[in-house]
């Protein structure tokens, strides 16, 4: 869980914990690439003070773009090789996560709801779990559906 937790804090450092060394310095620099290019800190910090519209405008969505992919695949891959004991089909949630994150911020400069835009951080992030809650029900339906062929 650790390992989860400080990759969620910072994409590389679940793998520095995990000893994958290369795959950390790696998470890091595309993090850092991505972050900057995208200007992801500026539009964070707009749309948690409410500048929805500036945060749009100062977002490089050709990066961005990027960063749903790489946050959940870095999460992902932090608690794969944390060692635990890995539920099959464990990566549906991520991968799941990932795609949402994505079509929230492909809609976000758009996406009103009751007239109210989130922009692309709080789309993203409502997306994101959205992602989550489908990625786990698919995921406990393959399970169900492994069981029942196994039963068969």
């Amino acid at each position: 869980m650790e390992k989860l937790v400080w990759s969620i804090a910072f994409p590389g450092f679940g793998q520095f914990l995990n000893g994958k060394y290369l795959k950390g310095i790696l998470f890091i620099a595309l993090e850092i690439l991505i972050n900057t290019q995208a200007n992801l800190n500026e539009v964070i910090i707009l749309s948690f003070h409410g500048e929805t519209q500036e945060a749009i405008e100062s977002a490089d969505y050709g990066w961005m773009m990027f960063y749903p992919c790489l946050y959940l695949f870095s999460i992902w891959d932090a608690y794969r090789d944390s060692g635990n004991r890995m539920v099959p089909f464990s990566y549906i949630p991520f991968v799941m996560a990932a795609y949402f994150f994505t079509i929230g911020l492909i809609f976000s400069p758009t996406f009103e709801i009751a007239g109210f835009r989130l922009g692309p951080v709080w789309l993203s992030i409502l997306f994101c779990f959205i992602g989550i809650g489908i990625g786990l029900l698919f995921q406990k339906w393959l399970l169900y559906r492994k069981c029942k062929g196994n039963e068969a």
